[in-house]
């Protein structure tokens, strides 16, 4: 026993220096810091799709390409900045024949344009005279010749071939005035939603900011709810940090507790199933040594037969019911004594000690967190400053300018749907018009070979034939008439359209215009580094470059200069001061005693008691009362009575053997079940007396281990814990300000919207309306062009197919033809009876 107990101490030394030289108790977690990683979205401008879907560039690349060799020129960029900055260097002569030069493309074709609409109508002038006077085709006469076949089916093929391409022109010319119409339509509502955008996107970027701003305000008030609540939350760290060496030790003080108490009710029935055991022995005891003593009276009477023999049965009847149990008052006032140290009670004033944790650590903070979150204020109005520094209000300047300009399309809308009318009325006009000349070839076409005769005299030409060659000088006199005024259309068009895309969509394609911008001193007062306060030259081509890859107006505009976001977001400062304060602090947990040496000794003594108690020697006697059997001796005499010659012997014999039965009968069933009780009560202790020895010493190591804890390591602990707790709240606000520096350096304001609408703007008015409108004059100039054609191998197919005034006779001449198309032949005859062969059509 005391080697055990040496033992214990000396384990008790070896755990309490481990302990000096750990930081922290074995078996402590260090919590982990629940930092808020769930950001709210940054809102952004709602888009919406554009209204033109339709292609209105169908032809563009041939457009285009004309327009490239009409104008080979660069962009004149210097010119137009020079003409921008001094407007009265318009006029000078220098200047004027350097916008000459630049033109030279587009006053060629003006020349070649106002010739076609002198010399269209003069022309037609000219040929309807010469009709009139019998020339040009006039006299309704036609000379018959051998290759008069060939000569029709080379016109008709080449009257047709042009008639096909003024249709298509007339067809193209058809969607591209329908396309300008379109685009003039619904230009008002696209350039409505392109400044809608942009005034959506100006105004995005301020709530943006404000967002940030707003998940500061989340974060402090997070750092300030935990501040608040220091005591539950620094007091539940504080408690996981003693968690590991006091609860298992706590534990096993309930687990001893326990058994004491086991023991104790062990004990008690013991003692009470022992008292009733004892008078039943007692009295079984004495009738059966009365009883023995009658059978020995019996067995040595001259009379019995045999009886001798039955003499060392009789004497173990004196012998087993004999039950002497050692002494239990040493474990009874052990377990008495530990009972009264309320051990139990000890382990709930453990408990007690970790639950008042959170209030003193409430307590001892109060002044340190208030000065926490003074330093806190602080912190939040510098990162408040961000908005203030930012160039916000130039937004705000641009959003009103563009809400006029919408005010004012709005006003002008109705004007706006009245040119798309007109626009789509001289368009339809001018395409029947056209389509009216192809109506007229394509009947000359069609009516002229259906109603031909080859045979016949062209004096005797059918009604049909006669048609089809009336509809092709309609459509030659037609052309006359009207060319020449939609050449003027042409011209106009095409000197305004042509030199849109030159002088705009071409240039601004390649973002030349928008360099023009950055000329220095180009627009009063316009620079927009020094209007941001930069360094940096800082130039719309680079802006809108940026824009065009949707980058945030921090990279884009160079606000890095303007703002030191490190700086502004830079806390170290207020965590070391947070830091000295909660250093400075101390928090005093006062110490407690988990069980006194008194309490330990009565533990020890316990399990001294307990490990002295011999169980098996008690449950050895019980076994032997157990197995004592009366009724086989009472069988013996039973047996012998039966043998003796003597009566009344027989008799005692029986009777006596009967009273042994009625003894065993008693011992079954009176005296057998407290045994078999008390039998399992001394095994039930026996079973925790075997464990007490090793339970105490658990009991007793743990709890030194825990006192050491609480001796030496709960301030470190405490200190630990404090500076974790500190920790978790500055990394909340490290986690909000990396990610608000991310955000506003990488998200804010980006200006893909911007670019968006430059680009729709450009498309709105180069790929769609300029694109159309070019289609339409280009497609207008084309079907003038194939009218000169049209004309001439109108004019020299008409006169195969209309009726002739004079015929043209060869005789003795036999000319074999192939009519075209196929038709009967005939073969008339002449007044005179000759038969003459005609060359006809």
């Amino acid at each position: 026993m005391g080697s055990r107990m040496k033992g214990l101490e000396f384990g008790a030394v070896i755990w309490s220096c481990v302990l000096l030289l750990l930081p922290l108790p074995s078996g402590s977690v260090q919590p982990s810091c629940p930092i808020e990683t769930v950001r709210t979205e940054l809102q952004s401008p709602n888009l919406t799709a554009s209204q033109l879907t339709f292609n209105s560039a169908f032809i563009s690349p041939i457009v285009n390409s004309f327009l490239s060799s009409v104008q080979p020129n660069p962009f004149p960029k210097d010119l137009v900045v020079r003409m921008i900055q001094d407007k009265s260097v318009i006029t000078q002569g220098d200047t004027v024949k350097e916008v000459l030069r630049y033109e030279i493309g587009f006053l060629v074709c003006v020349a070649i344009g106002i010739l076609y609409i002198v010399l269209m109508p003069l022309t037609g002038l000219i040929f309807a005279c010469c009709r009139c006077c019998g020339n040009c085709g006039g006299r309704m006469y036609q000379e018959q010749k051998a290759r008069i076949h060939c000569k029709r089916k080379s016109f008709y093929w080449s009257t047709f071939f042009i008639t096909t391409l003024i249709m298509a022109g007339n067809v193209c010319m058809f969607l591209g005035s329908t396309y300008t119409s379109e685009t003039v339509m619904h230009s008002s509502s696209e350039v409505n939603n392109i400044l809608e955008h942009l005034k959506g996107y100006l105004a995005s970027v301020p709530k943006q900011i404000q967002q940030v701003m707003d998940e500061s305000s989340k974060t402090m008030d997070k750092v300030k709810y935990n501040l608040n609540e220091i005591g539950p939350l620094l007091g539940k760290l504080i408690q996981n940090g003693l968690e590991g060496p006091l609860n298992p030790a706590l534990n096993s003080i309930t687990e001893i507790a326990q058994v004491i108490n086991s023991t104790s009710v062990g004990l008690l029935q013991f003692n009470k199933t022992l008292e009733q055991l004892k008078p039943k022995v007692d009295e079984l005891t004495v009738n059966l040594s009365a009883l023995s003593q009658r059978i020995n009276t019996t067995l040595h009477k001259s009379d019995c037969v045999n009886c001798t023999s039955l003499q060392p049965e009789l004497d173990k009847l004196s012998v087993d019911v004999n039950l002497d149990f050692p002494d239990q008052n040493d474990l009874r006032s052990a377990v008495n004594k530990a009972e009264n140290a309320d051990v139990i009670g000890q382990a709930n004033k453990g408990r007690d000690f970790t639950d008042s944790i959170p209030q003193k650590v409430r307590n001892e903070t109060r002044q340190s967190v208030q000065m926490a979150l003074l330093e806190l204020e602080k912190l939040k109005i510098q990162i408040s400053g961000i908005s203030k520094d930012l160039p916000l209000d130039a937004l705000k300047n641009i959003s009103g300018p563009l809400t006029d300009v919408q005010e004012s399309i709005s006003n002008y809308s109705p004007q706006f749907e009245l040119s798309s009318k007109i626009s789509r009325a001289v368009g339809l006009i001018l395409s029947c018009l056209i389509l009216l000349v192809v109506v007229c070839n394509l009947l000359g076409l069609l009516l002229g070979p259906v109603g031909l005769q080859p045979k016949d005299n062209p004096t005797e030409r059918s009604c049909t034939s006669n048609c089809g060659g009336i509809f092709f000088m309609i459509g030659v006199a037609f052309s006359f008439l009207v060319s020449w005024i939609f050449m003027i259309v042409v011209l106009i068009l095409f000197v305004v359209g042509g030199n849109t895309y030159s002088l705009v969509c071409k240039p601004w394609e390649n973002n030349e215009l928008i360099k023009i911008v950055d000329t220095p001193g180009l627009i009063q007062g316009f620079d927009l580094a020094s209007t941001l306060n930069l360094k940096t030259n800082l130039t719309i081509v680079n802006v809108y470059n940026d824009c065009k890859m949707n980058k945030p107006l921090w990279t884009t505009l160079h606000l890095n200069e303007l703002i030191d976001l490190n700086s502004i977001l830079n806390i170290s400062q207020y965590t070391g001061q947070i830091y000295q304060t909660f250093d400075k602090t101390q928090i005093n947990i006062a110490n407690i005693t988990i069980l006194t040496p008194e309490i330990k000794s009565q533990l020890r003594n316990f399990s001294g008691s307990a490990s002295t108690m011999n169980f098996s020697s008690i449950m050895q006697q019980i076994t032997n009362v157990s197995e004592t059997n009366l009724n086989l001796v009472a069988e013996t005499l039973d047996v012998l009575a039966s043998e003796q010659s003597n009566q009344n012997i027989t008799n005692e014999l029986r009777g006596e053997a009967r009273d042994l039965r009625d003894l065993q009968t008693g011992i079954t069933s009176t005296i057998m079940p407290l045994l078999l009780e008390l039998n399992s009560t001394i095994k039930n202790l026996s079973g925790i007396a075997a464990q007490i020895n090793a339970t105490v010493e658990n009991v007793l190591m743990k709890v030194g281990y825990a006192q050491d804890v609480l001796n030496y390591n709960i301030s470190q602990i405490v200190k630990s814990m404090s500076r974790t707790f500190i920790d978790c709240q500055l990394e909340i606000f490290l986690a909000y300000i990396q990610w608000a520096n991310q955000t506003i350096t990488e998200k804010v304001g980006r200006c893909g919207t911007a670019a968006d609408a430059v680009e729709r703007s450009a498309k709105l008015i180069c790929t769609h309306f300029v694109a159309a409108l070019n289609s339409f004059w280009f497609s207008l100039g084309w079907c003038m062009l194939f009218l000169i054609p049209s004309i001439i191998f109108s004019v020299k197919l008409a006169k195969f197919y209309r009726k002739m005034k004079y015929a043209d006779v060869y005789e003795n001449n036999h000319i074999m033809m192939n009519p075209f198309p196929r038709a009967q032949l005939k073969s008339p005859t002449m007044e005179n009876g000759k038969q003459p062969t005609y060359l006809y059509n």
